[in-house]
């Protein structure tokens, strides 16, 4: 179609899951996708971001093995759109052939007709929170419109729509619409900034436009798809689904006042807790199949951290990739050991126990030279924790399943959790909710099985688990509200620094004790070097621990009242 004029045209869009750096992977699976869209009579299968080699690349990008080996992968498909089949838009890294001192961009190619017939480069570089593409890559110039068959077609990059110079730049040099090909992670509420950035500039540029987004989890970040298509008029064309690998043969006519989609289904996408869940599941999976490991074990407590952990590994693995542990001692009740049994029961997982009593005695027998005796305080409890943590790892070492560390955002946050112990492991599904999102998710699980997971319906978390007092359970009687703020006040504080940035006098506006928000922001300063040794989890708010808020760990400063 490249050298041909029509009045109509079908536009496929392929919302798939890359693998960082596996450009064989990636390229069949193109291919693949472009057969089966060459059934459908498509004339051009777009890509997201970075397709050919996933995203984001981070470091990876700048090495020079990895740029050959992208424009290599690049090269092959172009000389595939030979046979007369549909022309590929594919996102790639670009370099300009100078060697070690060249720069690189993020970009994207027209292959057609067995060739690169075109390639255009992102101008706008974000640089905040989990993008730091500024210090990888090139700005682009802005980009021209890409004749295509009698079409003028207009690609930004991502972020080249989130502000109005180079949308507007295309409408001026003729673009018919607009094909943005994004990489944009998932956070609560981002779809209705994603309608909300598209509206305004087909607003402004009385352009259709096409947002085709990336799906699938990469190290803490999860994209969510959703895909979709604007009409000049501002009406939603077409709604793909999130959470799933999706694709779709999209129709286009041309008429007196331009291009238009011929309207198709609007699929309804999750939001709230349900899309909170997938997000985490999704994380989790992808996490695990994609670094090669077998299945996960995990620390079964009888808590609800430990059982929504479960719940949503066997959701995203299967039963039979999931190992749950009871690692009892002389504090835990018989109501964790009941509570456990049953979550694992419903879940259908494997399940031991493992009396740790041996293990915290010969360890504390270690210890009485150094200490003078048995250790006590809060060295004991800690030992606890890490005995724990030492024999999760050591299942881990014979037997290959990840351990996955089951602490909340709002332990986290506070430095409630024991370096070494209870944080023992490779990834937390998670880490960026708090202790009332994990309540939510819990209550939500139990009445509903999302799509695409793996595990029972029914409820998996017994009323119980919702309703008692939590309890690390390392002293007698101890609860956590001896140590924190009841959850409720700790989240609301810990919402307010982390995500919101307030001051500590705003925050003490909202309700709150100063002495009581003092403390919190202390524990949060000073807890700063547990979360730098933390594993990585899935990221769900806008403003996660590692990627989007990076604090130093050495910091005096505190806020006065």
């Amino acid at each position: 179609m490249a050298g041909e004029t029509k009045d109509s045209f079908k536009l496929a869009l392929a919302q798939a899951n890359p693998v960082m750096g596996d450009l064989d992977g990636n390229l069949e699976t193109a291919l693949r996708l472009r057969d089966r869209f060459a059934a459908d009579g498509a004339d051009l299968v777009v890509f997201s971001e970075l397709f050919l080699t996933g995203y984001p690349l981070e470091d990876l990008v700048l090495k020079p093995a990895l740029q050959r080996a992208a424009r290599e992968a690049c090269e092959a498909l172009a000389e595939r759109t030979g046979d007369g089949g549909p022309a590929i838009l594919m996102g790639l890294p670009w370099a300009d052939g100078s060697g070690n001192g060249g720069k690189v961009y993020n970009a994207v190619a027209l292959l057609a007709e067995g060739g690169i017939a075109a390639v255009r480069t992102k101008h706008v570089l974000p640089n905040y929170g989990v993008f730091d593409e500024k210090r990888v890559f090139a700005p682009g110039p802005i980009p021209e419109p890409i004749p295509f068959g009698g079409l003028n077609l207009g690609v930004p990059i991502c972020e080249d729509i989130w502000e109005e110079d180079v949308c507007a730049a295309l409408a001026r040099a003729g673009a018919d619409l607009l094909i943005v090909p994004n990489g944009s992670p998932y956070w609560m509420g981002k779809q209705a900034i994603r309608y909300g950035v598209v509206g305004a500039r087909v607003a402004e540029t009385k352009c259709p436009l096409v947002y085709l987004n990336q799906f699938g989890g990469q190290d803490e970040l999860v994209f969510d798809g959703a895909s979709f298509v604007f009409n000049a008029d501002g009406s939603c064309a077409v709604q793909m689904p999130a959470w799933e690998d999706a694709g779709l043969v999209t129709e286009w006519r041309s008429e007196a006042d331009g291009w238009h989609c011929v309207p198709g289904e609007i699929v309804p996408i999750e939001a709230g807790e349900a899309a909170n869940y997938l997000a985490c599941v999704t994380g989790l999976r992808d996490y695990i199949n994609k670094n090669g490991f077998p299945g996960v074990v995990l620390g079964l407590s009888g808590g609800i951290d430990s059982a929504l952990c479960a719940a949503m590994a066997v959701d995203a693995l299967g039963a039979d990739r999931v190992h749950c542990i009871m690692l009892p001692y002389a504090y835990t009740s018989s109501a964790s050991l009941i509570d456990a049994e049953q979550i694992a029961k419903a879940l259908g997982v494997r399940y031991d126990t493992m009396p740790i009593h041996g293990g915290v005695d010969g360890l504390g027998a270690c210890l009485t030279g150094v200490l003078g005796g048995m250790p006590d305080g809060f060295t004991a409890e800690n030992l606890q924790s890490r005995t724990r943590g030492t024999l999760l790892m050591a299942v881990s070492n014979k037997l290959g399943p990840l351990v996955l560390t089951t602490g909340n955002k709002s332990e986290v946050s506070v430095g409630y959790a024991t370096l070494y112990g209870d944080m023992n492991g490779g990834f937390n599904p998670i880490k960026d909710l708090y202790k009332g999102q994990v309540y939510a998710l819990s209550r939500y699980r139990n009445k509903n099985r999302p799509k695409g997971c793996l595990g029972p319906e029914g409820v998996i978390i017994p009323e119980n688990v919702l309703t008692k007092d939590p309890s690390a359970e390392l002293k007698p009687d101890q609860r956590d509200v001896d140590t924190l703020p009841p959850y409720p006040v700790l989240d609301d504080i810990l919402n307010c620094l982390v995500e919101q940035e307030l001051s500590v006098p705003e925050i003490i506006a909202r309700g709150h004790p100063a002495e009581t928000v003092k403390k919190v922001e202390r524990m949060l300063y000073l807890a700063e070097y547990k979360r730098r040794q933390a594993a990585p989890g899935v990221k769900i708010t806008e403003r996660n621990f590692g990627r989007d808020r990076r604090y130093p760990i050495t910091n005096k400063f505190r806020e006065t009242v």
